[in-house]
């Protein structure tokens, strides 16, 4: 990344926001180790992602070809943002994408991400083609058409290479290639017998996202979609990969993030987040998840959660949600919210445990406004007040100031009882001998 000479306008007010000196935020920023996400193209509040700062929460939205509203997209951007998500991803591959995008950079005031990648395929369907038959310039027109809207970070796969591929083919995974931009990339030049395009045009993608003011967030398309896949030769190899890439866009004065699994049993997450920040010299880390096991259908917000705190514990920046309808269905808005407010628990937590200038204030607060049994201010203060607010209303105990789960015998309502009781003075026993009427012996 190239030296700051001048402190830039944001760099203040992300940094008071961040609770941070604003020298520790340039300092990181100009050694690629932290990204601020805000295309030149849109006014809103420029995000820190990176070192130094709290671990930010993405949540994807789009379309499919099976479900393609604008208006429900817009909801679910609506439900992201007011559970407190610090990027939305608008992922769509159905319908009139191109409506979405837009629709949906109009409505986000936080930073909006894309995958260009897709817009390439379905443009090659508008034109009866398929996206295997798109060359390179069409590759590159759809990046470009997605940075002149102003989108702030863009994922590209440029690590699945023709060389990287051949590490996949020889090994034995179970889910195989699991990312859609990587699945379409490898088919790509299977079929066409060439190189990833975006890869062996790094050096003019780069200079796109210079023009643009956009970050690149370059996409783990070999990552392990199963536990009995991760952290294989396939998923190493293209994280050395883009190891290199990562240099090459801090040498061209482009912010660059990376992305990983995936699918990671718990005690391999240390190592993948280990192993990033040692291959790509500290970038930002974008985690899907990690979802920490295979079985949590339907829960996988929790198994993404449990993944996410412990990556972000270990060094990772920047957590991908999950939600209840991962490995399903499309996400509803309520799934979003649901999404949101789990990473938003982890990444909190992880958050804690760094010990972040001002993270545990905030559940100290919470801490005593349950102790003082204030419960609307225990309430205001959670991460999800209306969840919050609707479990303490659904029935109320007998008992005045204590919740259903003790009643009357709510341990911090007895124990404030017992300091304001006053003290009884103790009554002598008499000695037997006085209740006898004579003496001990007699």
């Amino acid at each position: 990344m190239k030296v700051i000479r001048s402190k830039p306008a944001w760099l203040a007010p992300v940094a008071a926001r961040e609770h941070i000196g604003p020298d520790l935020l340039a300092k990181n920023f100009a050694a690629g180790r932290a990204v601020v996400l805000c295309s030149r193209h849109r006014r809103i509040t420029p995000l820190a992602v990176g070192e130094g700062v709290t671990v930010k929460v993405n949540a994807n939205i789009g379309t499919s070809p099976d479900a393609s509203d604008v208006k429900h997209e817009l909801a679910k951007l609506k439900a992201a943002v007011a559970a407190g998500a610090d990027t939305v991803m608008d992922l769509s591959v159905g319908g009139d994408v191109d409506e979405v995008r837009r629709a949906v950079l109009d409505e986000s005031p936080i930073p909006v991400g894309t995958v260009p990648v897709y817009q390439t395929a379905l443009d090659a369907r508008r034109r009866g083609k398929s996206f295997l038959s798109a060359g390179a310039r069409d590759i590159l027109a759809g990046v470009e058409k997605h940075l002149r809207d102003g989108v702030d970070f863009i994922t590209v796969h440029c690590g699945v290479t023709r060389q990287n591929a051949g590490v996949l083919d020889n090994a034995r995974r179970v889910c195989g290639v699991v990312s859609r931009g990587g699945s379409m990339t490898i088919e790509w030049m299977r079929r066409n017998r060439k190189e990833n395009p975006l890869y062996e045009h790094f050096d003019e993608l780069l200079a796109m996202a210079r023009d643009h003011g956009c970050a690149l967030s370059i996409g783990d398309g070999l990552r392990p979609g199963a536990l009995a896949d991760a952290t294989d030769a396939a998923q190493v190899a293209e994280l050395m990969t883009i190891g290199e890439l990562v240099a090459r866009a801090r040498a061209a004065g482009v912010q660059a993030m990376v992305e990983g699994p995936g699918h990671v049993p718990l005690d391999q997450v240390e190592a993948n987040v280990k192993l990033e920040k040692t291959l790509c010299d500290g970038a930002p880390f974008y985690l899907l998840g990690p979802l920490v096991t295979d079985v949590g259908c339907g829960y996988d917000h929790i198994t993404g959660a449990i993944g996410g705190a412990l990556a972000a514990w270990h060094g990772a920046d920047f957590l991908c949600y999950v939600t209840p309808s991962e490995h399903l269905g499309l996400p509803t808005a309520e799934d979003v919210r649901q999404g949101v407010i789990a990473s938003k628990i982890a990444a909190h937590a992880a958050d804690v445990a760094r010990h972040h200038p001002g993270a545990a204030a905030w559940d100290l607060k919470v801490s005593r406004a349950r102790a003082a049994l204030d419960w609307d201010g225990m309430i205001a203060g959670c991460v999800d007040p209306e969840r919050a607010r609707a479990v303490f209303s659904a029935a109320r105990s007998r008992t005045e100031g204590a919740c259903t789960m003790c009643g009357e015998f709510c341990a911090i309502r007895r124990m404030a009882s017992s300091k304001e009781s006053p003290k009884r003075p103790r009554r002598r026993r008499r000695k037997r001998s006085e209740n006898r009427g004579g003496s001990v012996h007699g």
